[in-house]
């Protein structure tokens, strides 16, 4: 085993004897954020991929992972569900192999997800030295809008946009970091932004530091969280990191909301050497991430904090 859960990273790798390539395992699934079926098995297809293009891997294979209400809905939905799944993995060049579905009172699904990558090459939550920038490659806020979506509330436009992010690959943005000397990264999904910073802070040693102001956010999201509607991750994130995470007085208490909220299908957050980051934004334009956003940087750490984050300029 060459990486392993003790850092809560985003997936394992295991070394694979007489090969050049390590195996890079991890599974997700989750129920429906949205209406639509096929936006929803490629969202979830897109998140579950996620954690392998984190660890800086290209995805190999996966099973789908299915639990389904058969006597309450028509088998044509799953099958749906299943296509937009198809598709993203098409997309990444993963292979299907097959999946397992049980009957359950609510749809779930998601995949398990089998990667390869250099052993040199691993990306691993830790290893982020103080003097680094941080860099975001998917705006935050999903949340906000997944949460608006069951509450019928917010416009067409901004739920296609937010749809349309959580369901891009992070392939872009793993092949941007393969241009630099990565220190650390991760991807933002169900703990938030402020969650999985924690891991990256603790998992290297270090304190980071969040720009509010620098951060990308998806259309609508702050109007929402203005009016509360946020996920209950939101509260639970909150409370569990508690007095790690310092705010600053100046930052808006929707963008707060936002950086604790639940995320789906985010970003890369990634750790890169100050001389580095124009090569990697320069990188991430090229191919073509959502966004591409220094939001922050590495300090050494500070006693009892593990992120502060300040309003900014």
């Amino acid at each position: 085993m060459l990486h392993g859960a003790e850092t809560l990273d985003d997936a394992g790798v295991i070394s694979v004897p007489g090969s050049d390539r390590a195996l890079v395992q991890t599974l997700d699934f989750f129920p429906p954020i949205v209406d639509d079926p096929v936006d929803f098995g490629r969202i979830a297809a897109a998140n579950a991929l996620s954690d392998v293009y984190a660890m800086g891997a290209d995805p190999f294979c996966a099973l789908n992972l299915v639990g389904f209400p058969r006597s309450k809905l028509p088998m044509e939905v799953l099958g749906e569900i299943l296509k937009g799944g198809a598709e993203k993995l098409a997309e990444a060049k993963a292979a299907l192999l097959g999946g397992h579905s049980v009957e359950d009172s609510e749809i779930k699904y998601g995949l398990a997800v089998t990667g390869l990558v250099d052993p040199d090459r691993i990306v691993r939550n830790g290893g982020a030295r103080p003097g680094d920038r941080l860099v975001l490659t998917k705006p935050l806020g999903m949340g906000a809008v997944s949460t608006a979506i069951q509450k019928r509330k917010g416009s067409a436009a901004e739920i296609a946009e937010a749809i349309t992010t959580m369901a891009t690959l992070n392939a872009a943005g793993a092949l941007a970091m393969q241009a630099v000397d990565v220190h650390a990264g991760t991807d933002i999904t169900g703990f938030g932004l402020m969650g999985h910073a924690t891991e990256v802070a603790e998992a290297s040693g270090a304190t980071l530091v969040i720009d509010a102001g620098a951060l990308p956010i998806t259309p609508g999201a702050r109007e929402l969280a203005r009016r509360g509607i946020l996920s209950g991750g939101t509260r639970r994130n909150r409370r569990f990191l508690g007095s790690r995470i310092a705010i600053e007085a100046g930052v808006p208490e929707e963008i707060v909301s936002i950086i604790f909220d639940s995320e789906t299908s985010g970003g890369l957050f990634i750790a890169v050497a100050e001389e580095e980051v124009d090569t990697l934004l320069t990188a991430c334009r090229e191919h073509g991430t959502r966004a591409a956003a220094v939001v922050g940087r590495v300090e050494a750490p500070t006693p009892g904090v593990t992120v502060r984050v300040t309003p900014g300029a």
